[in-house]
């Protein structure tokens, strides 16, 4: 081969695609783990839960919450997106979302749409009597005004308090999950602001500017850390993060876009972002690290309006209050990333 050919192959292969993928060690850990078999619903923070989970195949290896992303090209505005943010506000997590498993065969009810019917998903649903509702339990549990409440309380939302109170139910043997905005119990019987289903076994997005449980139209469940996770020391996929600011406009995976706002240096619904990879975690708690490793190797993606950098943590009562040690990562710790030239994602 002369030396001519020699270079354009080189200039050719510097110019190719990177491959885009996700861990196959996660895939294969996955698939050899045994789901135990269950015949009522599970609740999230239980050791037989945790069972369940380690089976369970969230979306395939090439969904975007499950893509590699450590060495992603940066956004070209990318300081100017974190400053948007808060350069100096400091990395949260909210322990919101809690969730329920339950068996393939579990009774489907009605529940009323009463805000977004026209974008939900068409139920029945697999709602149990024991769903619980965003925050709960930890948060009613440690908080001295709140734990006298119920779980009935909680779900009837007997002090008014209103909010988005997301509840999620996940169908592990077929892979299925639903999500609920503003759920709530009256005397009639369930209704919710929306829902919105998502098979775990498909890339399929909502359809374009459909909303979700979620602002952006992304799912909730496959983006909020668990115990069980922390527990193995590895959070194997993107996570769920919430800012002040977005701007009117969305981007792959995500869907919808809620805000009126058009600044260039706000983030899009949809946006991701990763933790630089020379960020020191070696000092920090072993739940913690894993957090902090998983924003560098997956990132986050922006998925509704809230509290600046503030990352999904189930409200397990087994996961230690983590607050002080993730306040120690700054906003200027985070830069903003954007899909490898050549990038499709799969369908």
């Amino acid at each position: 081969m002369n030396l001519s050919l020699l270079l354009l192959t080189a200039v050719l292969a510097a110019d190719a695609p990177k491959p885009v993928s996700g861990d196959p060690a996660r895939v294969e850990r996955i698939r050899k783990a045994v789901m135990p078999k269950f015949d009522k619903p599970v609740s999230f923070d239980t050791p037989e839960a945790d069972a369940i989970l380690e089976a369970l195949e969230v979306f395939p290896p090439d969904n975007p919450f499950n893509l590699v992303v450590s060495d992603w090209p940066l956004h070209p505005k990318s300081k100017e997106i974190v400053a948007g943010i808060g350069s100096d506000k400091p990395l949260r997590y909210n322990p919101d979302m809690s969730f329920i498993l339950v068996p393939p065969k579990q009774e489907k009810i009605d529940v009323k749409l009463v805000t977004y019917a026209d974008e939900s998903d068409k139920g029945p649903y697999p709602v149990p009597d024991n769903i619980p509702i965003e925050g709960w339990p930890a948060v009613y549990f440690r908080d001295e005004n709140l734990i006298a409440l119920t779980l009935d309380d909680v779900q009837r939302d007997k002090l008014k308090k209103d909010g988005d109170r997301h509840a999620i139910v996940v169908d592990p043997v077929n892979r299925m999950i639903y999500e609920f905005n503003q759920m709530k119990k009256t005397g009639t019987g369930w209704q919710c602001g929306n829902e919105a289903t998502f098979d775990l076994k498909s890339n399929r997005l909502r359809p374009d500017r459909w909303t979700s449980a979620d602002a952006a139209g992304l799912p909730i469940f496959p983006a909020v850390v668990r115990y069980d996770e922390l527990k193995r020391g590895e959070v194997e996929h993107a996570l769920r993060v919430t800012v002040v600011k977005t701007r009117k406009a969305y981007v792959a995976p995500a869907t919808h876009y809620a805000s009126s706002k058009t600044g260039v240096n706000l983030p899009r619904m949809g946006e991701r972002l990763r933790l630089r990879q020379d960020f020191d975690t070696t000092e920090f708690k072993p739940e913690v690290k894993a957090i902090l490793e998983a924003l560098k190797k997956y990132g986050m993606l922006v998925a509704d309006n809230g509290i600046e950098w503030a990352i999904s943590v189930t409200p397990d009562k087994r996961i230690p209050d983590i607050h002080e040690e993730l306040r120690v990562v700054k906003g200027s710790d985070f830069e903003v990333i954007v899909p490898p030239k050549g990038y499709k994602p799969a369908k």
